[in-house]
């Protein structure tokens, strides 16, 4: 559907009217297994961990919205990750956004390490800093944009440049954008992965990962990955997000509509300390996010100054629910410190700016007043 635009993309691609019913919705195809014509022949299915029709639907769904050649669905965004590291043979060096996701930083130095992988998790947006950290060894350059929780961007066609000269490959993890935000693979990079649990699904009631790429040697390694590790998105999962990515284009836009006016009104709260939001023009980055972004996202967090501040504006919150994860329809607030990052050590954590007192905000699509209503109570708690 590569002619189509997005949000047509977004409701068809990947989808048909069911051949046997004339459903227009995907079935969810609850199935282990699937039986075969004779030796040698089947329907293009053989085994449940293998392929489900439901499953190869939403792949095909988020690569075109990617504009990817191909899709790979997996039981979770770390899932997602882990295959894509497996990418690489032991002793391989990886250079990486040092304000990833505390769950990518965790199988990084925790586990990975352990297996020979090599990781510096560095500033990628300063590209003179990512040059100096090349080794001979150097086989990935692994980058958030925005970052989670500090909403630091990385010029992602500078990145390319760089990992296309080095023989790299180059990964951008796009969770916090969504591919209608932003579209890595249209910049050069080699592959872009989610968590689907987030924008793509929307609704808070599903857990996957996703990873898209134009690179047929790429494909065909991940393919053998999700077959063997068995980490595969379940049917109705990938159902639940396929309801999920129908919507995508709307939701975005209510939801950057809604972070654009909370962002500036918090930009007049002098209880907070520090903002950090892509979409204003006080961000140090706010060029690169209207260069590379559609808008500059949802996301914001701020820095209330201290762990006490920190844990009052939270307890009084009660539109916005306190919660892990992001991009749901509805207002989700976390810390960052103690929930999402707490598997970074407390120095590095406080270095790349994930302090006591940083509160991460996804803002939802509810009545924006209401968001800001809850938000300026809470506020008034600490």
């Amino acid at each position: 559907m590569a002619k189509h635009k997005f949000s047509t993309k977004a409701i068809h691609a990947g989808q048909f009217p069911d051949p046997s019913t004339g459903a227009i919705m995907t079935p969810v195809y609850l199935t282990s297994t699937y039986v075969q014509e004779e030796l040698g022949k089947n329907k293009g299915y053989e085994y449940g961990r293998v392929s489900n029709p439901t499953r190869t639907a939403l792949e095909k769904n988020i690569a075109a919205l990617e504009n990817g050649k191909e899709g790979l669905a997996f039981a979770s965004g770390m899932a997602a990750i882990d295959a894509v590291f497996h990418l690489l043979p032991s002793g391989s060096h990886i250079i990486a956004s040092k304000n990833v996701y505390g769950g990518t930083f965790r199988i990084a130095k925790m586990i990975l390490e352990n297996y020979g992988l090599q990781f510096d998790f560095i500033d990628t947006s300063d590209i003179s800093l990512v040059k100096k950290y090349l080794k001979p060894n150097t086989k990935m350059i692994y980058i958030e944009t925005p970052t989670n929780p500090t909403m630091q961007l990385t010029d992602l066609s500078a990145i390319t440049k760089f990992a296309k000269k080095n023989k790299l490959i180059s990964v951008v993890d796009n969770t916090f954008a969504s591919p209608y935000l932003q579209q890595p693979l249209l910049l050069g990079i080699d592959i872009t992965l989610h968590s689907t649990t987030k924008y793509l699904n929307g609704h808070s009631d599903m857990l996957g990962g996703m990873v898209v790429t134009n690179n047929s040697k790429i494909i065909e390694k991940l393919r053998f990955l999700q077959k063997s590790f068995g980490g595969i998105l379940g049917a109705f999962d990938a159902w639940l997000c396929l309801r999920g990515t129908k919507t995508l284009s709307v939701r975005m836009e209510r939801h950057c509509k809604n972070a654009a006016i909370i962002a500036n009104w918090l930009s007049k709260q002098k209880k907070i300390k520090i903002l950090n939001y892509p979409g204003l023009k006080s961000h140090l980055q706010y060029k690169l996010a209207k260069k590379q972004m559609k808008h500059p996202g949802a996301m914001i967090s701020f820095d209330l100054g201290s762990l006490t501040a920190a844990k009052k504006f939270l307890k009084n919150v009660k539109l916005c629910a306190l919660a892990e994860s992001l991009g749901g329809v509805e207002t989700l607030i976390s810390h960052p410190a103690t929930m999402t990052h707490a598997s970074f050590p407390k120095n590095i954590r406080i270095e790349n700016g994930v302090t006591d007192g940083l509160v991460r905000l996804s803002v939802g699509i509810e009545d924006v007043e209401d968001i800001i209503a809850d938000l300026k109570f809470a506020l008034s708690k600490v």
